[in-house]
């Protein structure tokens, strides 16, 4: 409890601001919170003792000593004062990461840690480029009471080869619902978030909702969604494309939840409730009812419906399920295979998950969250309402909405590869969450006869 105490005086030192991002669930890196670096005059006790294996060697796209307005980030301001630690950046492009990492490996050159990326797990961890977490669980806080709550459970998603090699400490980028008050309340249908609150918003409801929009078009041509709904549709369901029992990686298509996902998206299409015409914010028109997309396009989506009241929502339930499910990402860094610094990364990483949960850190994230932010192409101010923000932070509680990982996301290019971004070429799971909304496939079950060889084959060679 000591070294609780110790940290939360030292992060109750950094003024934390966090920058609103706009970057997509799949690509980019997010901006650090701003922070300064001065320790309270009043700390009673004195930090650790500096260690030479706390300088850590960090590959990534991304800065950490320059992550806000060239301040470090909260997490390293922290690991600076309380440790005495570095970090040393070596910049590698954010597509080419594992490449550039796995000649790094080969080469003896020194790096130690590397943002988690879908596309890189558990790939990477079978090729040998990361490093299991367990032997650091004690350095990175893990039994400390209070510090990991919510995602520990969340961690175990992650397990590979009986061995946690990713430790998430905040969850990122989920894919939510936009829509808008002002017309769910013209068109006499109830409110998404209201049904939330009572536990009612489910696949049932969201289906009415858009039928009854569509109905009263008067002529003009409506839609009921449009944006990344396969995907939200899919892991809603709480089920994975791929299992994983420990040992071996196995095909999670004749699942019936998937198959229940798959009839929505199909009647959905058969319907012509969904719009396939891409839009980075909720549409202006008020054409759509529903916009499935991540948190970063909520700010310009005020911007451009400043009159609209929108509101956000998760993606609803199946009708059967026990609980919400969401479709997200996930921020973790991971220990890389060569690196001697495992002690420093976990040190890091517990730094990271204390930024987080702190109640000066997160207060001071709100501040600059519902600060109005000039969009750089635009020329229009991006906003968050504190009722959004306050929504999405509660979305982002895995106490309250459980995340969904899942292997397929990070295997072969076959499997999870975005290709040419057209069904004959890109991988199993974006033709399973886009070829039937894009008329590409006819029914789930063709869909499903289509790429099950594909995958089968695949798994079977990663088994090997």
């Amino acid at each position: 409890m000591k070294r609780t105490k110790r940290m939360i005086t030292v992060l109750l030192a950094v003024s934390a601001l966090a920058a609103v991002t706009s970057c997509s669930k799949k690509g980019g890196s997010s901006s650090e919170p701003e922070t300064t670096t001065a320790v309270p005059t009043n700390t009673t006790e004195a930090v650790d003792t500096p260690s030479d294996n706390m300088d850590i060697v960090w590959l990534s796209d991304y800065d950490l000593n320059t992550a806000a307005n060239g301040k470090p980030s909260a997490a390293l301001a922290a690991f600076q004062k309380q440790y005495g630690g570095t970090v040393q950046y070596v910049y590698a492009d954010h597509n080419k990461l594992s490449t550039v990492l796995e000649a790094k490996i080969k080469a003896g050159e020194d790096v130690d840690m590397v943002p988690y990326i879908e596309d890189f797990f558990p790939e990477g961890a079978m090729s040998s480029l990361y490093a299991p977490l367990d032997p650091y669980f004690e350095d990175m806080g893990m039994n400390e009471a209070g510090l990991w709550d919510g995602m520990k459970d969340v961690a175990e998603q992650f397990r590979y080869n009986g061995q946690h090699y990713v430790v998430p400490y905040s969850l990122s980028d989920p894919l939510l619902i936009t829509y808008s008050r002002k017309m769910v309340k013209e068109a006499g249908l109830d409110d998404p978030c209201e049904l939330y609150k009572a536990g009612k918003w489910d696949w049932n409801a969201f289906t009415s909702m858009m039928d009854k929009f569509v109905e009263k078009a008067d002529g003009t041509r409506r839609y009921g969604i449009n944006g990344w709904f396969g995907e939200a549709a899919l892991y809603s369901t709480g089920s994975t494309i791929v299992k994983y029992d420990g040992a071996i990686f196995t095909s999670n298509l004749s699942d019936a939840k998937l198959d229940k996902a798959g009839a929505l998206m199909e009647d959905v299409t058969k319907k012509q409730l969904y719009t396939k015409q891409w839009q980075d914010c909720f549409p202006t028109d008020q054409s759509t009812l529903f916009y499935a997309m991540g948190d970063w396009a909520l700010g310009g989506s005020n911007a451009r419906n400043p009159e609209m009241d929108l509101m956000i929502v998760p993606f609803p339930k199946a009708p059967d399920a026990d609980k919400y499910y969401m479709s997200c990402n996930f921020n973790a860094k991971m220990l890389t295979a060569n690196s001697v610094k495992g002690k420093a990364v976990a040190k890091f990483l517990m730094c990271e998950r204390y930024a987080v949960t702190s109640e000066k850190y997160r207060a001071a994230a709100k501040q600059q969250a519902l600060t109005h932010l000039m969009s750089g192409n635009k020329n229009d101010k991006h906003y968050l309402t504190e009722e959004q923000y306050d929504a999405l932070q509660s979305y982002l509680d895995p106490k309250n909405i459980t995340p969904v990982f899942d292997y397929a996301g990070g295997m072969s290019p076959k499997i999870s590869g975005n290709g040419l971004y057209n069904y004959e070429t890109r991988g199993v799971v974006k033709n399973l969450t886009t070829a039937l909304l894009e008329g590409s496939s006819e029914s789930w079950e063709e869909l499903k006869k289509s790429v099950s060889p594909v995958l089968d084959g695949e798994l079977q060679k990663l088994n090997k």
